[in-house]
């Protein structure tokens, strides 16, 4: 029982956190199931995507629906992330979960930092 209350409390932080700002799987569930519920590197990422994709789809009618969706945009990412995607799902199953969270740490602390000083922001 403590397992599923700790679940439903990650899915409801990642759930607010998509909805606001359009992160959820990477930031918050990874990190969680590997700290909260002792899942390996391989499995955290693993699970957060079998949950994103219905999260992915109902924010996407719901913004799409507010006309915030860029399509032009949105089409070519979807295009070379199914792409990509395909190769790194494979590339996971070859990598140690010792350096899977090393580079998933360099990318998050990266992109925080690029974030945390644009000047636009």
């Amino acid at each position: 029982m403590k397992t599923i209350l700790i679940a439903l409390s990650i899915g409801c932080l990642a759930g607010v956190l998509a909805g606001l700002c359009g992160v959820g799987g990477g930031i918050v569930m990874v990190p969680a199931f590997t700290f909260l519920l002792g899942m390996d590197q391989k499995a955290a990422v693993a699970t957060s995507m079998a949950v994103i994709a219905p999260t992915a789809l109902l924010a996407i009618s719901k913004f799409a629906g507010a006309g915030l969706v860029h399509w032009q945009i949105a089409v070519p990412v979807m295009i070379g992330s199914i792409l990509t995607t395909y190769f790194a799902t494979d590339w996971l199953k070859d990598l140690s979960n010792q350096t899977l969270t090393k580079i998933f740490a360099i990318a998050m602390i990266s992109i925080g930092v690029l974030m945390l000083f644009r000047k636009d922001g």
